[in-house]
This record gives structure tokens, sequence and C-alpha cells, in this order.
């Protein structure tokens, strides 16, 4: 399955949401998220910084993934931005798939 980052970033009335249920009931409610779309949650991370939160996870596909992040978005409360990520081995894969290329004013 492929794996996504899920960068968000908490709204006011979002702020106001997490101070309310706290960070275990806002994992609990994104690991049935993802896992009621057919994903797997390795990993959820709160942060102080540009972004509140970062979902690590695997989903069927990628328009899976972006049901899920339309999910997100429509019911308020979040700004959420869907990361597809690589692991090294796909990187090799994808380094014996390179086509030829020319840059501009070559």
């Amino acid at each position: 399955m492929p794996k996504f980052l899920l960068r968000s970033t908490y709204t006011i009335d979002g702020m106001k949401g997490l101070a309310a249920d706290g960070g275990t009931r806002r994992a609990e409610v994104v690991q049935a998220m993802v896992e009621n779309a057919g994903g797997h949650l390795e990993s959820m991370h709160f942060a102080f910084g540009e972004d509140d939160t970062y979902v690590l996870c695997d989903m069927p596909d990628h328009p899976t993934a972006a049901s899920v992040a339309i999910a997100i978005e429509a019911a308020g409360g979040l700004r959420v931005q869907v990361v597809p990520v690589l692991t090294p081995a796909e990187v090799d894969e994808a380094t014996h798939l390179m086509t030829d290329y020319s840059p501009p004013g070559a």
C-alpha cells in the first residue's frame, strides 16, 4: 500500500476542539478514520511549528488518500496537506526508470 504523510494545521475552532477532547481522543479518531478507509495508521504526532500534526499512514491508493483529505477539510477544524512518501527501495526503483530529459536552454 502507498504511504502518505498528512500534515495538518488546526483552525481556531479546531484548536478549541483539541483543548476539549485532548490529544489521545484525537488520535483515536484519526486511527478510526484511516482504518475505515482501508488504511493503516503508522504514527501520529503533535508538533509546535508550522504544522500541528503529522500522521504517517498507509492507504490503499491515491484516490482514497484524497477522499480522506476531502472529508477532513469538509468537516472543518483542520487544514490538511497530503504528501505521498517513498521508501528508499521505491526511490531505487525510480532511479532505474528514469528517462532522458533536457533542461531549459540546453
